[in-house]
């Protein structure tokens, strides 16, 4: 056992750059932000990339868009990640081009900044089926695509938000809750069969998902600090790539306080009231930021994202 124990140590400190030239990497949510972004980083080092979203017009534009490096094909596959059967479609495509899968990311998810006693319950139930429970549909249907690689790597986008527990986003924070825990364990579960589990865990990220949450007036405390961009998320997930780990963080301090702020949850609804402030005035500055950019303009009065 102890074997064992120091054996998995010396993995877990050791870098060897991951080779993504050859390599098929599916990105779930691959026409968002990060998606897009890592897909462009992977595809400039020679891997075939699958985007996965539910846009057809923004995923084929980054499909087409990426650059082909020796003999690699990118592909754009439409999906509603929450209906089996659509994954399962997906899968057979992917079998028929590729017949495996090296990388399998599960990116897709939603944030919805309506306060929870204002929510309906089919809306609370499709974020968790968006959030939590189709990650766990698309990894146990590739499974065989994933078996069919000689070294199978599982990352999952989860959130700050799955470790702290943040009052103005109550659906969001459950599923992000859920999709950690759920990928922590399949990691133990997977790792018999050669199948490397990680998450990523970033905070908030200038994302067009974090622009419609400003716009609308969501969650304030993930405003704290300035958010983070997607090159900062996909250099994380490149990290765990580079070195299999369960979790990395894209801004490891901001990780730090608060896995540190856990140990005494109760505690927690003395203390939240103290940035508060700070988050309110981080999101307003954000929002200036935003219009100042031309991301968000102002329609009849109204705030909304630009096209």
């Amino acid at each position: 056992m102890i074997t064992r124990s120091l054996r998995e140590l010396r993995a877990l400190v050791r870098r060897s750059p991951f080779k993504a030239a050859g390599r098929v990497v599916v990105i779930t949510g691959g026409a968002g932000g990060i998606g897009s972004r890592l897909a462009e980083r992977l595809a400039a080092a020679g891997a075939s990339i699958v985007i996965v979203d539910r846009d057809e017009q923004r995923a084929s534009a980054v499909a087409s868009g990426l650059p082909r490096v020796g003999k690699a094909q990118h592909y754009a596959h439409v999906a509603d990640l929450t209906d089996p059967q659509n994954i399962e479609s997906l899968m057979a495509a992917i079998d028929v081009r590729y017949g495996r899968i090296d990388v399998l990311v599960n990116n897709a998810g939603i944030a919805v900044s309506e306060r929870f006693a204002s929510r309906d319950v089919a809306s609370i139930e499709n974020e968790f089926v968006v959030n939590t429970l189709s990650p766990l549909y698309v990894t146990r249907l590739a499974l065989d695509l994933l078996r069919s690689s000689d070294d199978p790597r599982v990352i999952s986008t989860v959130s700050l938000s799955g470790i702290f527990p943040q009052g103005e986003s109550v659906v969001y924070c459950g599923s992000k809750f859920g999709l950690r825990g759920a990928m922590l364990s399949l990691a133990f579960d997977l790792k018999p069969q050669g199948i490397k589990v990680s998450c990523v865990l970033p905070s908030a990220t200038d994302t067009r998902m974090l622009r419609r949450e400003a716009i609308e007036g969501g969650n304030t405390l993930q405003f704290q600090n300035p958010p983070q961009t997607p090159d900062d998320v996909v250099r994380a997930m490149i990290s765990v790539l580079d070195r299999p780990r369960l979790e990395a963080y894209p801004k490891p301090s901001e990780s730090r306080l608060v896995r540190a702020a856990m140990i005494f949850p109760n505690l927690l609804l003395t203390l939240l009231p103290l940035f508060e402030g700070k988050g309110e005035q981080g999101q307003q500055a954000y929002l200036r930021k935003l219009i100042e950019r031309g991301d968000v303009v102002e329609v009849d009065g109204r705030l909304e994202l630009a096209p």
